[in-house]
């Protein structure tokens, strides 16, 4: 089968309890018995600052690679390396994310440099240029950038734009799952072990022929050598977390976006709720009143759900992984101010520093301009705002907001000290560290203030942040809805958060409808055109917090629901749903998936379970727009539909979908991937995709 390279890029060292109790040591035992061959590193591995760092990685028996961070003018690890297998010479360079500088501990990262923008570029075309003159027939970036469109231009697709010669990018950073194409040569596996990458090179041409991931199962065999190392880890720690001292009546929200990172959480209220009352407890030690004590904590670093049920201390560590003491930080109100303005620049768009609070009420303009200081924040990638016009404080405990009152601010240390978007604190007449862990407070607020029960006072967001998409327009027309705007005397709708051109505004058009134009993720997902307009055609719905999630997989439920809408949503008999698992059909696809039933589209399993929550299968999506299109559509197939596609994985798809994608290839439904090309039969697509796809179902002409 050839030579196997293992390769990483970045962010192993924090994460779970596994690791992080053994600051980032054990990601690298685990690592060396894998067998990695070459990594990068990623702003998470410096979460327990640089020296540890280099300890960790003193015992690694693999490369690092990083090119753009530098101490005392000398590149921290070394820029690029060749490996040669079976006659192929392949060139590997590392690149980490300049952001790295305002995610990690400022404190615990002092004197590196981290070049980006035009420097970043012009290093990783140096480092291309030298391993071509070594002999590499390839070069592949490990990339800790992603493609986070707030990390512009230091994205992995800024990268490619601005150098020349890279055959491969590896990413990683944006917990994206991107799977590389001919136009757009980047593959990034998601997070948290959901996909393992694969990269082909095909030995005789020394070119990259196959690219694609694997999604990771439960049922998958594990390495024995890699487990025992990995059981006495994991062994250790359950023993030490696993205890259980708590419950929970709720869900507690613990995504990412839409999640932590763009809106008020559950979760957040929560850690912040318990952040202000340990501080509290000790009023003596401020020196301000009750009702000017606030908290204040980056949403980025609640990076896991607390599910209803028991609550451990490993559940806790694994939301609170950084090892964050409480820090009290004294501002005025205009300071605090900043701090929210300059912490919401992106929002609805997702970002790190996003503030969950407690003893706060504010609003977000969300359409209103974010207008930038000429220069960033010193030692930072963050501009601070020029002007205060998105955000608004509503109340400080309930009680009226003065700009030049001095409030304390209870955060934690990555925060205090300007981490993430949080200068205004760093910049701060006067703040102290407690030493008291960020992850004890919460487990002593549950245990002590809560008697030990999170309750339904949490099953909600308690409604402190206010994201409102609405502006107003002045000039000849007056007062309108934020995505209107007047161009050539005609009143026309533009997408509030792209620009893009929707539809004329006729007489009907009631004020306060933006339902099309909602979509806050949709810009940079490849798929904006066709999300649009299957939206405008009723096909293809969002979320009720204004996203699409276009990266997200579609699920067996969602994608018949698409069909279903494009029937016109008929009646169905709800009532005859007889699959084992119909219970596990949520309410708004229940109709959908009874009319497939009686129209033939969807049968289920040999169990007679349909796995309404499961990723739908390409194979899957082609045979249930083949089926509609002949059920519901009235199409006659021609033999020519019938005739090979000529997908290199043909003999890989089962013969009962082998029809169904022949046709659609011959319909322009669906596609092959890879420029060979495969079909892929067993991949998922994302909601974006089947956006696309079930579009051009209903344009498609027979």
């Amino acid at each position: 089968c050839g030579a196997l390279l293992l390769v990483d890029a970045g962010d192993f060292c924090q994460g779970t309890p596994y690791v992080s109790t053994t600051k980032g040591a054990a990601a690298v035992e685990i690592m060396n018995a894998a067998g990695y061959d070459v990594v990068t590193l990623g702003n998470h591995d410096f979460g327990y600052g640089y020296t540890q760092l280099v300890e960790n990685l003193e015992n690694a028996s693999f490369e690092v690679l990083c090119c753009n961070v530098f101490k005392d003018g000398m590149s921290i690890y070394p820029s690029l390396t060749l490996r040669e297998f079976d006659g192929i010479k392949v060139g590997f360079f590392g690149v980490l994310t300049p952001s790295t500088q305002t995610q990690a501990d400022p404190t615990q990262i002092k004197g590196l440099e981290f070049a980006s923008g035009e420097r970043l570029c012009a290093l990783a075309q140096q480092n291309v240029d030298i391993l071509r003159l070594m002999g590499a027939d390839l070069v592949v970036c490990l990339s800790h950038l992603g493609t986070d469109d707030t990390a512009a231009p230091n994205r992995s697709v800024d990268l490619l734009a601005g150098v020349t010669g890279i055959d491969m990018v590896i990413d990683g950073h944006s917990h994206s799952v991107i799977t590389a194409t001919a136009d757009l040569p980047v593959q990034s596996t998601g997070t948290a072990f959901a996909n393992i990458g694969v990269v082909i090179v095909d030995n005789e041409t020394h070119n990259v022929c196959d690219s694609y991931l694997v999604p990771v199962t439960d049922d998958m065999a594990d390495e024995p050598e890699t487990a025992a190392v990995a059981q006495v880890v994991l062994d250790r720690v359950d023993a030490e977390y696993g205890r259980v001292f708590a419950r929970s009546e709720v869900d507690l929200n613990g995504d990412k976006a839409p999640g932590n990172r763009t809106m008020e959480t559950n979760l957040g209220d929560l850690v912040t709720d318990a952040m202000r009352w340990k501080i509290l407890q000790n009023k003596d030690g401020l020196t301000v009143d009750e009702d000017h004590v606030v908290a204040v904590t980056n949403g980025g670093g609640i990076r896991a759900w607390i599910r209803a049920g028991d609550i451990t201390k490993k559940d806790v560590n694994t939301v609170l992984p950084f090892g964050n003491t409480l820090s009290v930080v004294y501002i005025t109100g205009a300071e605090l101010l900043e701090a929210l303005e300059a912490s919401t620049f992106s929002t609805p768009a997702a970002v790190g520093g996003f503030p969950q609070v407690s003893g706060i009420s504010f609003t977000v303009a969300a359409c209103a301009e974010y207008k930038p200081q000429a220069e960033p924040y010193p030692g930072s990638t963050y501009y601070g705002p020029e002007s205060i016009n998105r955000v608004t404080i509503n109340s400080i405990n309930g009680k009226a907001f003065d700009p030049e009152d001095v409030y304390a601010v209870v955060t934690h240390d990555f925060c205090a000290v300007g981490g993430d978007t949080y200068y205004a604190f760093a910049a701060a007449s006067a703040q102290f560290d407690t030493g008291i862990p960020l992850d004890e407070t919460l487990m002593e607020f549950i245990t002590q203030e809560l008697g030990g029960v999170v309750g339904r006072e949490y099953a909600a967001p308690k409604g402190r942040i206010d994201i409102t998409p609405e502006r107003h327009i002045g000039g000849d027309w007056e007062t309108v809805m934020p995505s209107c705007v007047k161009e050539g005397g005609n009143a026309v709708r533009r997408c509030a958060y792209c620009g893009c051109l929707l539809d004329s505004i006729d007489t009907e058009y009631t004020p306060g409808d933006h339902s099309s134009c909602f979509f806050t993720d949709i810009a940079s997902s490849g798929f904006h055109d066709e999300i649009i307009y299957a939206n405008k055609a009723g096909l293809a719905s969002g979320y009720a917090d204004g996203t699409f999630r276009p990266n997200a997989n579609v699920t067996r439920a969602q994608f018949v629901t698409f069909l279903w809408r494009m029937a016109g949503e008929p009646e169905a008999a709800e009532g005859t749903l007889s699959f084992t698992d119909a219970g596990e059909i949520a309410a708004p696809f229940r109709s959908a998936v009874a009319w497939g039933v009686e129209q033939g589209i969807i049968a289920g399993y040999g169990d007679n379970s349909f796995r309404p929550n499961q990723n739908i299968s390409r194979a899957q999506m082609a045979t249930f727009i083949y089926r509609y299109l002949v059920n519901i559509a009235g199409w006659v197939v021609p033999a020519e539909a019938m005739a090979s596609a000529g997908y290199k994985d043909e003999a890989e798809i089962s013969v009962n979908y082998i029809d169904a994608v022949n046709a659609m290839a011959y319909l322009g439904i669906m596609k092959g991937v890879n420029t060979a090309p495969d079909f892929k039969a067993d991949g998922v697509s994302t909601r974006g995709m089947a956006a696309a796809v079930i579009l051009r179902t209903a344009k498609a002409e027979f």
